[in-house]
């Protein structure tokens, strides 16, 4: 006996997806509290985001299916003298598409969702793939959602913030010693997962969009004779990242940029789910309250290759510029920040939620930029080195005083 698939109001959805977006909770443990799958409620947010502009232009989604309806009618003459020789073709097709495998049939009755009016219904589809609707309802749980593989992601985060050049194959030698039983593939699994990779080219360790368009690596030119960037001039090059952050019961991602020259973090944000919704935000935040830079230099992860966050940039008229692949080591100076705060905030302070890392991390932030001297920079201030003044207005002795008591 087939079980009854779950069926959830546009109100539900709504409800889990704006609880979702405040970022109070984990995308886990909502779904959890709620007694959904993490898979749907973020293929909600999803679909939430992408749908959003609707609520404030109902008159282009009517003009919209007014122009497909009126497509839709004049091919219908069309597709009409066609029903004998495609009718001809569908039985000779439905007798190959039986050898298929299970994957790629529903990979093939997804697809019919998309295309034109003439695609049979999906019931049709199924019975001509012979996909049963259990098979076809069957959700694949969520990776790496259960405690222990919540542990084995903190671990390889621990492992990877101390050793950023191991590849996975160390990394998975290490976690052998450490009392992780797991093979290569999980952990190559968990790094994808994670967005991280060693500091050093490494195969298919970048998870990029086949579709995207990939801009060259415009730093060459700022290379030393040691082969190092030095950028002397703020907002002349700013870089960003995503990197994975461990609470008690889950993970979050975040993202920063970050000013090459200074290396004054220019904006951040904390969010449950890594998608291009993510990045975007902090690139606009940056842009908001900072000059614009000449060079923005990223990975070729697919939330930087994204039209959405491509476009941004295109906008704003800034040179976009992408690492080699498989090499962070060409975004160093976001990758030793994140190191930093993870061994002077993160590890030491473990948050229990997001709401309090979000609290945290931007309390650390804060002071690593106005009050934290840095050697790199004359034991300056980031603020000092980013805005070219001498005394910043918030490390005061006063000041420093003050928020020490």
């Amino acid at each position: 006996m087939s079980r009854k698939r779950k069926s959830y109001t546009p109100e539900f959805k709504t409800k889990l997806v704006l609880e979702l977006l405040e970022g109070e909770k984990t995308l886990n443990e909502i779904a959890s509290q709620y007694g959904v799958l993490p898979a749907s409620l973020k293929s909600w947010k999803k679909q939430f985001v992408e749908n959003a502009s609707l609520a404030f232009d109902k008159s282009a989604v009517v003009k919209e299916y007014k122009e497909k309806i009126a497509k839709l009618e004049k091919e219908h003459s069309q597709l009409a003298k066609k029903v004998g020789t495609l009718t001809i073709e569908r039985d000779w097709l439905a007798g190959k598409l039986c050898s298929l495998d299970l994957s790629t049939k529903k990979r093939l009755a997804s697809e019919g969702e998309i295309q034109a009016a003439s695609i049979p219904s999906l019931n049709r589809r199924l019975k001509l793939l012979k996909i049963s609707k259990t098979a076809w309802y069957a959700q694949a749980k969520e990776p790496f959602s259960t405690p222990e593989e919540i542990a084995l992601l903190q671990m390889i985060d621990r492992i990877y913030t101390k050793h950023p050049y191991y590849g996975h194959r160390r990394i998975q030698k290490l976690l052998g010693q450490l009392g992780f039983n797991v093979g290569r593939k999980k952990v190559l699994s968990a790094m994808k997962h994670m967005g991280i990779r060693a500091l050093y080219p490494e195969p298919k360790t970048t998870k990029a969009h086949p579709k995207h368009e990939k801009y060259p690596y415009l730093l060459e030119k700022f290379k030393n004779a040691e082969g190092q960037v030095v950028v002397d001039t703020p907002n002349r090059v700013w870089s960003t990242d995503i990197t994975y952050i461990r609470l008690k019961n889950g993970h979050a991602y975040l993202a920063a940029v970050i000013d090459w020259s200074s290396k004054r973090i220019l904006s951040h944000r904390l969010s449950s789910t890594m998608d291009v919704s993510l990045t975007t935000s902090v690139l606009q935040e940056a842009l908001e309250h900072h000059s614009k830079p000449e060079i923005f230099n990223t990975d070729q992860g697919s939330q930087y290759t994204a039209k959405e966050h491509i476009e941004i940039l295109i906008d704003y008229g800034i040179s976009i510029s992408m690492d080699a692949k498989g090499r962070s080591i060409d975004n160093i100076v976001i990758e030793r920040f994140w190191r930093t705060l993870k061994y002077e905030n993160v590890y030491p302070s473990g948050y229990d939620t997001i709401k309090e890392a979000r609290a945290g991390i931007e309390e650390y932030i804060q002071t690593y930029n106005t009050q934290r001297l840095h050697s790199a920079i004359d034991y300056k201030t980031l603020d000092e080195a980013y805005y070219g003044i001498e005394n910043n207005v918030d490390f005061t002795r006063e000041a420093w005083l003050k928020e020490s008591a």
